[in-house]
């Protein structure tokens, strides 16, 4: 397409607009009430990924050594555990260690296990931290075989309650933004054919003076995705306006580690960009849509 004919598509669609100004602001509406929604589910859907992600990364396995086993024993289990695949990291763990990490995570509880700092009943271990919470089953059950091994944990339970949380909320974080995207094109597509039926004559003439389909309907792409561009920017502003608050106010407050925001930067310029893809790509595909059935011989 040459710059000159582009131009002319881009203020021809420009020019619908305005001329068209109660539509424009009828499918801008549109767009903008759907976006807002669906920024917010993003923006929740995304937070709940890197919670998720969080808790993910921070699940491991604790291997409890053999209390009858020596130091070359244990020194072998670490080499079998590194040869695993799907293991990305394990470090050893001393009973003493362990003991001390008990008292510490049972507060004011703990206090009675210091009685034990000289005769310590606990096992020396290995912690395991896999490349995915996936592995987490398939590790666990290959050291449970190796000799040496006297307990193997992971939380199996809450592992699996996890990993199927996540999988449903993504299946229904896409299927809901998935129905609303679906519900503005609708609404975009019916807002522009009304304008095109309005200038059916208009397309008729272009048509009998030789114009090509692509020429009458590049102007109603660019005036689609100048509605969806337009419609999206009052989203950002709200939504991103709102996170700013949240991220300030909540991040402190925030007791568990795996509970943090998505920062600030470049969380709003992820968003802003998605937002603005989706306005242009809806407005687009209404066109699209309702062009179509205009412009058939």
């Amino acid at each position: 397409m040459k710059i000159n004919t582009f131009k002319r598509h881009l203020r021809e669609g420009t020019k619908n607009l305005i001329r068209n100004s109660w539509m424009t602001v009828a499918a801008v509406g549109a767009v903008t009430t759907t976006l807002v929604l669906v920024a917010v589910f993003l923006m929740l859907m995304l937070n709940l990924n890197q919670i998720a992600d969080n808790i993910e990364s921070d699940a491991e396995i604790k291997v409890f050594i053999d209390l009858s086993a020596e130091e070359e024993d244990i020194d072998e289990l670490g080499q079998n555990i590194e040869e695993i695949n799907r293991v990305e990291e394990h470090h050893f763990s001393s009973k003493d260690e362990e003991l001390e990490a008990l008292i510490e995570d049972l507060g004011e509880d703990g206090e009675a296990w210091e009685m034990f700092e000289q005769d310590n009943p606990l096992n020396d271990a290995y912690v395991v931290q896999t490349y995915d919470a996936e592995d987490l089953a398939g590790v666990a059950s290959t050291i449970e075989e190796f000799s040496n091994v006297d307990e193997v944990d992971y939380g199996s339970e809450t592992v699996e309650r996890l990993l199927d949380f996540n999988q449903y909320a993504r299946y229904i974080g896409i299927t809901f933004i998935a129905a609303l995207l679906l519900t503005a094109i609708f609404l975009i597509s019916n807002t522009i054919k009304m304008t095109i039926t309005a200038r059916r004559d208009e397309i008729g003439i272009m048509r009998l003076v030789g114009a090509k389909n692509s020429f009458i309907r590049w102007p109603f792409f660019i005036e689609g995705m100048l509605t969806g561009v337009i419609g999206s920017i009052i989203p950002i502003a709200l939504v991103l306006g709102g996170y700013h608050f949240l991220y300030l106010n909540l991040s402190d407050r925030l007791n568990f580690q795996f509970m943090e925001l998505l920062p600030w930067n470049p969380f709003a310029w992820q968003l802003s960009l998605m937002l603005l893809a989706i306005g242009a790509f809806i407005g687009i595909w209404g066109s699209v849509m309702s062009v179509r059935k205009f412009l058939k011989v």
